[in-house]
């Protein structure tokens, strides 16, 4: 039986990683992502160009990419407050989260994705929740994740697999993984074409990328690409 999944895609480094991480292990691999009001939309714009270049990384991945769902989701940035959907300084909300938490993001992205899913006949969704190296999100926890899994198979009586292969990954892990999984060529793409910083800035190009390079999104980017560079510096080292 050929095996589908539906990868939450924003065009940043976590979902591109998680994108080539099903190229390289699903027979047919489609997209979903969602414009919610975000500031830094230009996250859409670079994920076309990931999802145009990507393909050719490696033999058979452009076969097995499919369609992209695009999905107005604007009614999320009307009802929340938060520095992701508006004009305002990231801070620490009175709960203990930062105020970049989109209350519920997740939790309707993987609903509606469950509902393209379920119309496309795909059974895997894969998303690039964390809990290692995260900023504290509730929705990005293993234990929200499983859950949403089991209310989505009973409410829709199928057998939804929600993958998330960055789960227990921090940062640095993630880079690995996308260096072990594309290549330097899937590397060289998040940096060049992928973006995570918050403010939506592309006028600074880093190491690791662009960005503001002060965000919390850039601060744990660059963070990550400075210790995997470390990590593999050490390795080759250890071979000579």
């Amino acid at each position: 039986m050929t095996e589908s999944s539906l990868v939450l895609f924003s065009g940043g480094q976590d979902s591109a990683t998680c994108l080539a991480w099903a190229l390289a292990r699903f027979d047919r691999v489609e997209t979903i992502g969602f414009d919610y009001g975000q500031k830094h939309i230009v996250e859409m714009i670079c994920r076309q160009t990931i999802l145009g270049k990507i393909g050719k990384l490696h033999e058979g991945w452009e076969d097995r990419l499919g369609e992209d769902h695009l999905i107005d989701l604007s009614i999320l940035g009307q009802i929340s407050e938060t520095a992701l959907t508006q004009d305002m300084a990231i801070t620490i909300a009175e709960n203990g989260l930062p105020n970049t938490f989109v209350p519920g993001r997740n939790l309707l992205f993987l609903t509606l994705a469950s509902a393209v899913a379920y119309r496309r006949g795909i059974r895997h969704l894969i998303g690039g929740m964390c809990e290692t190296d995260f900023s504290g999100y509730p929705d990005c926890r293993d234990d929200t994740i499983k859950s949403l899994q089991v209310t989505l198979n009973l409410g829709m009586d199928k057998r939804f697999v929600i993958d998330t292969p960055l789960m227990w990954l921090d940062k640095a892990a993630t880079w690995q993984l996308a260096a072990e999984t594309g290549g330097t060529d899937l590397v060289d793409l998040i940096i060049e074409d992928s973006h995570t910083c918050y403010t939506g800035d592309r006028s600074h190009r880093h190491a690791w990328g662009y960005g503001c390079g002060v965000c919390p999104a850039c601060a744990l980017r660059a963070n990550g690409y400075e210790k995997y560079l470390t990590a593999t510096s050490n390795i080759a080292g250890r071979r000579e």
